[in-house]
């Protein structure tokens, strides 16, 4: 059976109770002399979730069991909200058109990626953003926004202009955006140790790389 992915978020209430956290993968290889070789297999971390935590009622597990049954298991992928990074600057900070530098105009490219950048000393990590959320972008060239010349793709994360940005223009944007998610599991396991609620151990739940 095909696979494939639905425009559908994983429900709030449940993902905001959930375990997050980046994933890198790294080789590490202890030398004879105690020294350690490190190999970085992934350019960038992908997200890991367990959304176990989030399901702390019957009504809760049957929301979260007609959304497996509707993924089936690990098959199709979906939005999921990560409460601890979901906007373009500060999840504390409403969204503002210039918190985010994408690109610099050069009288030609018409195409830019979303894409949210973590600074931590000299060392800079660019995150591409795929799935806006609909509704939430904003555009700015030179720190002045534009309202209009522009379009979203909110499946890429594509900003798309009508007319080339200027040369040496800054194009920056601001955003809300999902995770592009699937479930890592194909089997749910719940225990109903009274009526009324369902304890489940672990829900993975892990970011799909396009």
């Amino acid at each position: 059976m095909a696979t494939g992915f639905d425009d559908i978020r994983f429900p709030l209430g449940i993902s905001m109770g959930s375990t997050v956290g980046p994933e890198f993968s790294t080789e590490v290889t202890e030398l004879a002399s105690g020294y350690e070789a490190r190999n970085r297999n992934w350019a960038g971390a992908r997200a890991r979730f367990n959304v176990a935590p989030g399901v702390r009622t019957l009504a809760d597990y049957e929301t979260l069991l007609a959304f497996f049954y509707a993924r089936a298991g690990r098959a199709r992928g979906f939005r999921f909200r990560d409460w601890s990074d979901w906007r373009s600057g500060s999840v504390k900070t409403a969204v503002t058109p210039t918190d985010q530098v994408i690109g610099l105009g050069d009288d030609a490219e018409q195409v830019f990626q979303l894409t949210k950048a973590y600074t931590s000393g000299a060392i800079r990590h660019v995150r591409r953003i795929t799935r806006p959320v609909v509704g939430t972008v904003r555009i700015a060239l030179g720190g002045i926004e534009q309202t209009e010349g522009w379009e979203v793709d909110p499946a890429l994360g594509l900003i798309v202009f009508e007319a080339p940005p200027p040369a040496d223009v800054a194009v920056s944007a601001g955003f809300e955006f999902d995770v592009p998610v699937r479930f890592d599991i194909d089997r749910l396991e719940a225990t109903a140790p009274v009526p009324d609620m369902m304890q489940l151990s672990d829900i993975p739940i892990v970011e799909i790389r396009e």
